[in-house]
């Protein structure tokens, strides 16, 4: 270490700042990283280290013709990369091409604040992508290197030390929090701008189709997807699904969501839901799933759920639909019922769509289905009983054979293109999207209407700061048949190969990692804690909204608060600012020590008599200034002031009192 710091006190100092610049530079690209076009991030890593080799050789910097060239072929790519050059991607990608650039052509002062107000701006682009507590303590530690830069270069004499620059750029940091904040708690949230950034995620196990084994490893992901706070008791295990996409067409390997335009309106059957029991009333933070579609606990009455800038109503199949992917984090209340009944009447063509199978595919199952529905045990009931005896069986079925519960079952389909003949009757290795796809076949395959519904099951045992966390690794599917005179049925046929999964609402577990197959214990508080500070960031920072503005303008004293209120409260506390930073300013201009304030009030009173008190010389220097301006009369007053200078000057001497001091002068004539 000590052989590094001779190494960097040796460097010149065009150097050393230039190697500091490039360093901060590099810490503010690197968030963008994963976003931007992997060409990009190489080229811009080779530009910022073409320039290190500059300073570190003392080169020359490139001509403006060699600029223009690699700005033109950076431009180039970017089109053909995004065809525009307008846009967030192609405006970042070349926001960065910029930046780096600049460093190319840092001949002034000028230039390098140019790329210190590029740098602010690409700090203010990372929102665009994350909202997360790791990506703001990120900015903030970026601009902290950008304000030490910046104080450098207002150092342009001398080798001043980056230490004194970053601990000013701390100071300014610091002074700047507070107006920050005051800014953050009053400046006006103006949809939609105020809902840009959004939350990159990578899985959520939630899509509008789902693919009959194309995972041959299902891939947890132990991210949470919800937070639930139930204003009173929470519904059992086995009834805490959450329903999201629902799936209804099949091609022989893929489920699909239907199609839900206008030529298709034939599929959407009459809103009959009725519920039953008692509404739970519970507050949600759902995390981005980017589908247009809200998982909420089964089953949620009415048609449409308000939330703050978007309008949300229920499909045909009951599952809650917006307008758009949810791309931002969304905080809303809602109520469910465990009792429900929906769909009660089927017509001609909604009955034909749910009971469609791709023709030629799987005929051992249908085989298997036919001979199984034939039996006089299932002809000789009525319709109704019917259908629900055949669930019945197979679910029979699946707890009886050697059927096995695996997050790692292999791939399906390499072998033959009948998928649910191979699952069903070879392998009988799956998770839950197999159960659930094979027991809908056989069901369609037996005459019952039936779908696919996806979405999410349980929740952690444990509360996390008062919030029942559902992470991503409780993404489920199941199943619903119909029943006449019943309506729709669930059916979870995972329940009956893995009751645990389903009746205790277990999450799948991912593969720990080296600190979780160490200490499982140590891995879940960490985990738990930090997932709890992050609840905590997005609660009070994140989720802090126009509503929670004009409820503190009412704490404030605002019987009606509205847009006009807040901005009254945001120039008072502007004005209230400026009078404390002038105040400040005063405050700091004056001297605070006794001796500086003392030695002002001296020089004053010798000025007011026509006397030359120079700062830098003592009290003495002063004494023989006045003897010469006053003669004898002023003898007094200059024996004070030798009194001060042996006080100040020497060992042991009183200070003499200011009384004497005034008295002396108060017999001298005025100012000559």
């Amino acid at each position: 270490m000590n052989g590094l710091q001779r190494w960097w006190s040796r460097l010149p100092r065009d150097t050393r700042d230039s190697f500091f610049l490039l360093a901060v530079i590099t810490a503010v690209m690197a968030p963008h990283a994963s976003h931007l076009p992997l060409w990009a991030t190489g080229l811009t890593g080779l530009v910022l280290a073409w320039r290190a080799h500059i300073a570190w050789r003392q080169r020359p910097l490139p001509s403006r013709w060699a600029l223009l060239a690699i700005a033109l072929v950076y431009a180039v790519l970017t089109w053909l990369t995004f065809r525009t050059l307008v846009g967030r991607e192609a405006g970042i990608t070349l926001l960065t091409v910029l930046m780096a650039l600049k460093t190319l052509e840092l001949r002034a002062r000028r230039d390098a604040f140019v790329v210190f107000f590029l740098g602010f701006f690409l700090v203010l682009t990372q929102f665009l992508y994350s909202q997360s507590l790791l990506t703001a303590a990120g900015a903030l530690l970026s601009l902290w290197g950008l304000l030490a830069a910046v104080v450098l270069a207002q150092m342009p004499t001398g080798v001043p030390s980056i230490a004194i620059a970053a601990r000013r750029a701390a100071s300014t940091t610091a002074l700047g929090l507070p107006v920050m904040v005051l800014l953050f708690v009053l400046f006006p949230r103006i949809a939609p701008l105020w809902g840009v950034p959004t939350e990159q995620i990578g899985k959520t196990g939630l899509s509008n189709q789902l693919e009959f084994g194309a995972m041959s490893e299902i891939a947890n992901d132990d991210s949470i997807a919800m937070r639930l706070k139930f204003d009173g008791a929470v519904p059992p295990p086995d009834q805490r699904y959450f329903r999201g996409p629902v799936l209804t067409r099949f091609d022989g390997k893929t489920w699909r969501a239907p199609d839900t335009r206008p030529a298709q309106g034939w599929l959407r059957g009459r809103d009959d839901l009725l519920t039953q029991g008692p509404a739970l009333r519970y507050e949600a933070t759902l995390e981005p799933l980017r589908i247009p579609v809200l998982p909420l606990l089964e089953m949620s009455p009415g048609t449409e759920l308000a939330l703050p800038d978007l309008a949300v109503q229920r499909g045909p199949e009951l599952q809650w639909l917006a307008p758009r992917p949810i791309t931002e984090r969304l905080r809303f209340t809602a109520t469910a019922h465990m009792g429900w009944r929906a769909g009660q009447q089927l017509n001609r063509l909604q009955y034909a769509a749910l009971t469609e199978l791709p023709p030629g595919a799987n005929p051992r199952t249908l085989a298997w289905a036919l001979a199984l529905a034939t039996q006089p045990r299932f002809t000789a009931l009525p319709p109704a009983e019917r259908a629900e005896a055949l669930a019945a069986a197979l679910l029979a079925h699946v707890r009886t054979e050697d059927f096995t519960y695996t997050l790692s079952p292999g791939r399906y389909g390499e072998q033959t293109p009948h998928v649910i003949d191979e699952f069903w009757l070879d392998r009988r290795l799956g998770f839950c999207e197999h159960f659930a796809s094979a027991f809908v076949v056989l069901m369609r395959a037996m005459g019952v209407p039936a779908r696919i519904v996806t979405g999410f099951q349980g929740w952690d045992a444990e509360p996390q700061d008062g919030y029942l966390v559902v992470r991503n690794a409780n993404a489920h599917a199941w199943a619903e048949y119909w029943v006449q005179g019943k309506g729709w049925l669930r059916s979870d046929p995972t329940a009956a190969v893995a009751p645990n999964r389903v009746t205790q609402g277990l999450a799948l577990q991912p593969q720990p990692g080296l600190v979780g197959q160490l200490n499982p214990t140590l891995w879940r508080a960490l985990r738990n804690g930090w997932e709890t500070v992050n609840n905590r960031w997005q609660q009070m920072v994140l989720n802090y909204s126009r509503q929670n503005q004009f409820d503190l303008l009412k704490q404030l004293g605002f019987e009606r608060p509205d847009w006009s209120a807040l901005g009254q409260a945001l120039a008072g506390v502007i004005f209230l600012t400026a009078l404390l930073g002038l105040a400040w300013l005063r405050w700091s201009s004056r001297p605070h020590d006794a001796w500086s304030r003392q030695r002002a009030r001296i020089t004053a009173r010798l000025a007011a008599l026509g006397v030359e008190a120079p700062p830098h010389e003592s009290p003495a220097g002063w004494a023989q200034r006045l003897q010469q301006g006053h003669g004898p009369a002023a003898q007094a007053a200059c024996d004070w002031l030798l009194q001060l200078h042996a006080a100040r000057y020497g060992e042991g001497r009183p200070a003499p009192a200011w009384a004497d001091f005034r008295r002396a002068l108060a017999a001298l004539p005025a100012r000559r």
